[in-house]
């Protein structure tokens, strides 16, 4: 890259990004193993079978807590054989209601990253799951008026990026996705030809894991925090 080059737009991941939210997925799971737990189940096979469960509901209800609470209603029946209570159905139900319930908490050096950025860049924000729920997350992180653009979509594949840069009339070459997903922030980005930033976050869902393919130098970056990447992009574009 030479000190000509400038990125056209810096797209953010939302969840485990920006803000805590795989965090209360895992609590959600402990609750339904205790929940199980009387029935005989224990918390490896819960786990198993409503991992299960929700890659199977995948293409039909897609990703957030509305889907994952169907999924963890039908896992404990399938855990019990049917012979789970109402009670603990509704316990179960309860544990999605808290999910959506809990407060935002900012990952560390997200608001001054993506305020500081946005003087320089125009910047995006792709998030995917329920539409609700994330447009509510969005709202309460005091972080929307800094996005120029703001797309939640159902998936995030080689696909959907695309239709996004050619909506934006945005170059792939000229694109930089930040996200702590390599499987929907990173490797569909880097398919497109455009640069990705991995943030890892201490908790990553399996289905959301995957590895750097080779050729791609250049293009693929790891940060520690979000707080190292004005001086990753100004590094990147020549500035500093």
């Amino acid at each position: 890259m030479n000190d000509r080059f400038r990125f056209e737009m810096i797209a953010f991941d939302a969840d485990d990004t920006l803000w805590h939210s795989e965090c209360f997925y895992e609590e959600a799971k402990a609750g339904l193993a205790a929940v199980l737990a009387p029935y005989g189940v224990d918390k490896e096979t819960a786990l198993a079978i409503l991992h299960e469960t929700e890659m199977g509901h995948l293409p039909l209800f897609g990703y957030g807590i509305k889907a994952f609470t169907l999924s963890m209603i039908e896992a404990a029946v399938k855990a019990t054989s049917g012979q789970v209570r109402g009670s603990d159905v509704q316990a179960v139900i309860d544990l999605g209601r808290a999910m959506v319930g809990h407060e935002m908490r900012l990952l560390d050096h997200a608001a001054e990253t993506v305020a500081r950025l946005a003087e320089s860049h125009p910047l995006m924000l792709i998030t995917k799951g329920d539409l609700m729920d994330q447009e509510r997350k969005i709202a309460s992180s005091g972080l929307a008026s800094f996005f120029d653009r703001v797309e939640i979509v159902s998936d995030k594949t080689r696909e959907v990026y695309a239709r996004l840069l050619e909506r934006h009339g945005v170059a792939p070459e000229r694109f930089l996705m930040v996200g702590n997903s390599m499987r929907s922030d990173i490797l569909p980005v880097l398919e497109l030809g455009g640069c990705g930033v991995y943030v890892p976050y201490e908790l990553v869902w399996v289905h959301e894991h995957g590895e750097v393919p080779a050729g791609v130098d250049g293009r693929y970056y790891e940060i520690d925090h979000l707080g190292q990447l004005p001086g990753l992009v100004a590094r990147l574009e020549g500035s500093v």
